[in-house]
C-alpha cells in the first residue's frame, strides 16, 4: 500500500464524481445532499510509464505497482464539528488519510443544487476549513485537559506535548489552519498520533465543465486562495471524464493524455507528500516501491522486509535509463553502469536495485 488520500468537500460538489473517475468505480451519485453516507474507499494502481518498458524488456510473470487508496468521504456543511449532516462521521473517516483531496465546484449548472443556494468558491473553502478548525481545536483542548489531570508535572515528554498543543490552540482559535503554524519535525512527530485534520497536506480539485475551461471566474478566486495559501489546483472536467470509458489507464497512450484526472492527482500527491519511487526488477516479478525522497538504501530495503534492513550490506544500483539503454541487469552491468551503494546511499526516484543482506 502507497498511501490515503481523501476526498472532501461541500456536499454536491461532484467529489463522488470525481472518485468514480478516478477508480473507474461506479458509486451512487444524485442530485441531493449526503448522497455518499458511507465513505467509499477504492485502490488503484498507480500508473507508471517506466512499468510498461520494463515488463516489455523482462516479460515477467508477475507486475506489482504501487498503489493509493482514495476515500470518498461525506459532504460537509456547517456545524460538521458540532454533528450536523453526517458531520461526526465526516471528520472521523478523514483523520484516516495522509492527503486530502478539497473539491470545489466551479461551474454553474441550474439543474445541480448548492447547499449554500450560491456558487461561491471563497465561502465554500471557508466552511470546510472552519469545520476542519473546530473540530480540531475541540480535539486539541480535550487532549490538553486530559493531559493535565491524568499526567505528573515532572514527565517531561508530555509536559513538552502539553506545550505543543497549547501552541496549537492558540493557532486554532485565531481561525487558522495548523499547516499555518512553524512547527519543528520533532514536534509534529509528538503531536502526530492525534492526526490533525488541518495538519494534513492538502490540494484544490476544482471540478469545473470543459466549456468553462477558460475565462472561468469561480476557478479564477480558487487560485487565489490557493495562492495565498501555498497550495496546488487541479482542474478537472469530473462528469466528463467519467463518462470517458477508458478500460486501462496503464497504457502508455492514456498516460500521455494531460486530462486524465489520475494520472494528475497522483503527481500531485507524489509532489505534496514528498514521494517517489524506486523498482526491484527480474523476469519473475517486476515491483514499484515508494518512498519519501530522502529514503536510505537500508529504509528502501525495509519496505520490502525487515531481515533486508536488518541484515543489509549493499545495494546494487542501476539508473532506470541505464536499466533499458542496457536492455538489463547483465548488459548494465557489462557497461559498468551497476554501482553498489552502501548504507548512507539516498534512493534516487527510478533507481533499480537489487539488495545483498545477511541474516
Amino acid at each position: 500500500m502507497g498511501f490515503k488520500c481523501g476526498i472532501i468537500g461541500l456536499p454536491n460538489v461532484g467529489k463522488s464524481t470525481i472518485f468514480n473517475a478516478i477508480t473507474r468505480a461506479n458509486i451512487k451519485t444524485a442530485n441531493f445532499p449526503f448522497c455518499t453516507i458511507k465513505p467509499n474507499i477504492g485502490i488503484v494502481s498507480v500508473p507508471d510509464r517506466r512499468m510498461i518498458l520494463l515488463e516489455t524488456l523482462l516479460k515477467p510473470k508477475n507486475m506489482v505497482y504501487t498503489t493509493i487508496e482514495f476515500i470518498d468521504i461525506a459532504g460537509l456543511i456547517k456545524g460538521a464539528s458540532k454533528g450536523e449532516g453526517l458531520g461526526n462521521l465526516f471528520l472521523n473517516n478523514i483523520r484516516t488519510a495522509e492527503a486530502i483531496c478539497h473539491v470545489v465546484r466551479c461551474f454553474t449548472d441550474e439543474n445541480i443544487i448548492h447547499v449554500e443556494e450560491k456558487i461561491n468558491p471563497i465561502e465554500d473553502v471557508s466552511i470546510v476549513n472552519n469545520e476542519l478548525i473546530l473540530a480540531d481545536l475541540s480535539m486539541c483542548d480535550n487532549v490538553i485537559k486530559r493531559l493535565k489531570k491524568n499526567t505528573s508535572s515532572t514527565n517531561k515528554n508530555v509536559t513538552n506535548e502539553i506545550s505543543i498543543l497549547d501552541k496549537c490552540l492558540v493557532h486554532l482559535l485565531n481561525s487558522n489552519m495548523l499547516s499555518t503554524l512553524y512547527l519543528t519535525e520533532e514536534e509534529k512527530n509528538l503531536i502526530s498520533y492525534l492526526n490533525f485534520l488541518t495538519l494534513k497536506p492538502t490540494i484544490y480539485i476544482a471540478n469545473i465543465k470543459e466549456k468553462n475551461l477558460t475565462n472561468n471566474y469561480y476557478l479564477h478566486e480558487l487560485y487565489e486562495i490557493a495562492t495565498k495559501e501555498g497550495l496546488k489546483v487541479i482542474t478537472i472536467c469530473a462528469l466528463d471524464e467519467f463518462n470517458n470509458k477508458l478500460d486501462n489507464y496503464h497504457n502508455m497512450n492514456l498516460l500521455s493524455e494531460e486530462k486524465y484526472c489520475l494520472s494528475r492527482v497522483i503527481e500531485a500527491s507524489y509532489s505534496l507528500l514528498n514521494l517517489h519511487t524506486y523498482f526491484t526488477a527480474s523476469t519473475k516479478e517486476v515491483h514499484a516501491w515508494t518512498v519519501p525522497v530522502g529514503t536510505t538504501a537500508p529504509q528502501a530495503a525495509g519496505k520490502i522486509h525487515s531481515d533486508f534492513k536488518k541484515g543489509f550490506i549493499c545495494a546494487q544500483t542501476i539508473s532506470f535509463d541505464d536499466y533499458i539503454l542496457y536492455k538489463g541487469e547483465q548488459g548494465a552491468k557489462y557497461a559498468g553502469k551497476m554501482r553498489s551503494e552502501g548504507k548512507n546511499y539516498i534512493i534516487k526516484d527510478g533507481d533499480i536495485i537489487k539488495f545483498l543482506f545477511n541474516v
